[in-house]
């Protein structure tokens, strides 16, 4: 399958990565490949993609971060907050919600036959 077009990325990648982040902390690197892996592949995040929103995260205070060497390089390590976990929550049910209200409006518009030009 094809990659997902960046308009439809672009509002939905930071729930995608504080849902990465739900089974614990990772840095930037394993956010990348959770992605690529739980998306068949679909989503590949490029570091300047990634790396300003993680920025952003931190700084609304959703994920924190703190180095760490324990892997035998230095790493950058986010983990989500109380306040990252509330907002995730909130923003999948936004985001279900969402999801229904697209398809009913757009139906079965993969049923209809094409009309003759």
């Amino acid at each position: 399958m094809d990659a997902f077009s960046p308009e439809l990325l672009r509002g939905s990648l930071d729930l995608m990565v504080l849902a990465v982040l739900t089974d614990g902390p990772k840095y930037g690197y394993l956010i990348q490949q959770r992605l690529k892996e739980s998306s068949g592949e679909r989503l590949q995040v490029q570091a300047g993609t990634l790396y300003p929103i993680l920025h952003r995260l931190e700084q609304d205070r959703l994920v924190q971060a703190s180095w760490d060497e324990s892997t035998g390089r230095r790493r950058k390590w986010y983990e989500l907050t109380t306040a990252g976990r509330q907002r995730l929550t909130s923003r999948v049910q936004e985001w279900n919600d969402f999801v229904a209200c697209i398809q009913g409006v757009i139906g079965n518009v993969a049923e209809v036959p094409p009309q003759p030009s």
